[in-house]
């Protein structure tokens, strides 16, 4: 099943489990609103491609020193900057492979001024047959 991560957060919602409120937008026009509807003064602007790596992952019609494809914004206009720049683009990551993925779809999310950032995920390992939880300081 592929869905992207504003679709996934969505889902955990509706089951009650604690997400940062978010903004998908399709369109460049419709960010400034998604930064308006958040309550800032941080935001996350994401890539949403079905790749890991987004963060990572640089841009092929972007110069090398471009930023990737999860960037922190500060305000309402870098939000609209960046919505700019990645929008319709190609997202480069290791799991895309040299090809890329365009991104037709960002998730603005509202920011949090944190201290330790972890990655978690549950897998199942099929060797075992069991459900696998993994930690990682890294994505």
């Amino acid at each position: 099943m592929n869905i992207h991560e504003y679709q996934a957060k969505a889902l955990l919602k509706t089951f009650g489990a604690p997400v940062a409120s978010g903004v998908p937008v399709f369109k460049a026009g419709e960010a400034e609103a998604a930064a308006a509807a958040l309550p800032g003064p941080l935001y996350v602007v994401k890539s949403q491609i079905h790749a890991g790596g987004r963060g990572k992952g640089k841009f092929k019609e972007l110069g090398p020193d471009a930023k990737g494809g999860v960037r922190l914004a500060k305000s309402a206009a870098e939000v609209v900057a960046n919505a700019n720049e990645m929008l319709g683009h190609t997202l480069v990551t290791k799991q895309t492979g040299p090809a890329g993925k365009q991104v037709n779809r960002l998730y603005i999310e509202d920011g949090a001024d944190i201290a330790r950032e972890l990655y978690l995920s549950i897998l199942v390992d099929r060797s075992v047959g069991r459900i696998a939880f993994v930690v990682s300081t890294e994505g």
